[in-house]
């Protein structure tokens, strides 16, 4: 499959509203691994195409804005054409065919899931490892689906497909990672991705951020999956990644972005949105007999999911002998600023505030996260409290904080003696306490900055400081 990136250029050229020629020498920035090199490279501008107006209000008559990097129109619809003939594998769509859950997924539901085929390089060589009775480390990073919820431990899809492994390569020890949060989406991934998945050095990871992942922070959590994946593409160990796109009942899904970066990096999509939203549409089950609710699958939608992904994994076992394990996936462009491939968490295991006067730690878990700072008011002054004050290196600067249905308080992140953000955490008549995440602030370079967070005073208020979030 050719990559994305590259061919959003091609198709513009075809659509002629782009192209190269010329020797100008132009100085190029590249930036891979993390690292930010400048060498010089022979560069062509593009050719002038029809002005047009991006989102940033500049006009411009080249393919792509130079301020926001957007594309113009006709090299959007270029790209769009592009990935419409990469999904789904290329094959051909079989006809509808009645589904009973209990009879298995259908050869049409297969071809839906496959949204996004990827290279397969590096699964075979996870395989072959397994095969040849070698220890392989399968990590699972996600929220409340990967946890387990409406499902439960011995029923989840990552214990089930994990079992899966287990049968097909019975002389390897398989070492099970199961790293799921509820109400987390890829920023809080990311930046958990050293602490929950990579310190046990995976050798295969799949990832489940699509119905976390919400369009009220679409620019966000593009750069945030985009850095996940290469964050853990990046790795010392070379791991398989292997992306799921879930669905809420209404369609509600960020599988369609997610998979424009998929389909960049050619790496695998496994889509139960796909699969599942076709055969309820097509009135073969209702909603009702994958989940107890409007977005976790329960036992018959874990087995269901389990077996969609174990299904594409015995197509790669199938051709094992005929990947080619030379040519992987390439990532060295990446799909947006790459904000957060260096992302981690300060948590109160890892971080001990310079100043924390009036304010508990406690090793308690709160959210399916680690310890908290916390403080508590009875009378609104929070008298006897300093603001929690750490000093940290960063270029950009986040919080994860606990949202609560029970008296949560007000608080700003002051960075470098400016309030950078207000935070409220009150989620009265809410689902129940979670941990949240905000972004505060981003600076042109890496330094080293000093974070306070200042309770408001004047209500009776409980604020929980899970983590201050660094890239």
């Amino acid at each position: 499959m050719k990559k994305f990136l590259t061919l959003l250029c091609t198709a513009a050229v075809l659509l002629s509203v782009a192209g190269c020629n010329g020797n100008t020498t132009a100085d190029t920035t590249t930036t891979t691994a993390g690292e930010q090199t400048t060498t010089t490279a022979s560069a062509a501008p593009e050719e002038t195409v029809e002005a047009w107006m991006c989102e940033c209000g500049e006009v411009n008559n080249v393919a792509k804005c130079p301020v926001c990097g957007e594309l113009s129109p006709a090299a959007q619809d270029a790209a769009a054409a592009e990935k419409e003939s990469v999904l789904f594998g290329g094959a051909e769509i079989p006809e509808d065919s009645k589904y009973v859950i209990e009879e298995g997924i259908t050869d049409r539901m297969t071809v839906l899931s496959t949204y996004v085929k990827g290279n397969q390089a590096r699964l075979a060589k996870v395989f072959k490892k397994a095969q040849s009775g070698e220890k392989i480390t399968v990590a699972y990073l996600g929220g409340s689906i990967t946890q387990g919820s409406s499902a439960g431990d011995k029923d989840c899809y990552a214990r089930l497909t994990t079992n899966w492994l287990e049968e097909k390569f019975p002389d390897a020890e398989i070492e099970y990672v199961r790293a799921g949060i509820g109400a987390t989406g890829s920023y809080i991934g990311v930046h958990r991705a050293n602490r929950d998945v990579l310190s046990k050095n995976p050798d295969l990871i799949f990832i489940d951020f699509s119905v976390n992942d919400t369009h009220e922070h679409t620019e966000r959590n593009i750069n945030s999956y985009d850095s996940l994946l290469r964050k853990l593409w990046n790795h010392d160990t070379n791991p398989a990644v292997v992306t799921i796109a879930m669905t809420q009942e209404d369609g509600t899904s960020f599988q369609e972005q997610h998979s424009d970066i998929c389909v960049a990096y050619d790496i695998p999509m496994i889509s139960y949105r796909e699969a599942i939203l076709d055969v309820i549409n097509n009135g073969h089950i209702i909603w009702d007999d994958i989940s107890d609710d409007n977005i976790h699958p329960n036992v018959p939608g874990h087995k269901v999911l389990t077996e969609i992904i174990t299904t594409y994994l015995q197509g790669v076992l199938d051709n094992l002998d005929t990947i080619d394990t030379e040519n992987e996936s390439d990532l060295s462009v990446p799909f947006t600023e790459n904000k957060y491939e260096e992302a981690d968490i300060l948590t109160p295991e890892t971080i001990t505030p310079v100043d924390s006067t009036g304010w508990t730690t406690e090793s308690a878990i709160f959210g399916n996260f680690g310890g908290i700072w916390t403080v508590r008011s009875n009378d609104g002054t929070f008298e006897g409290v300093n603001p929690l004050k750490f000093e940290v290196e960063a270029k950009n600067i986040g919080i994860f904080y606990g949202k609560l249905t029970t008296k949560g308080g007000t608080f700003d992140v002051v960075v470098d003696g400016q309030v950078a953000k207000t935070i409220n955490s009150d989620f009265t008549g809410g689902w129940g306490n979670y941990v949240e995440a905000e972004e505060v602030i981003s600076f042109p370079e890496t330094g080293k900055h000093t974070v306070e967070i200042v309770p408001h005073t004047g209500e009776k208020a409980l604020i929980n400081i899970s983590a201050i979030a660094v890239s």
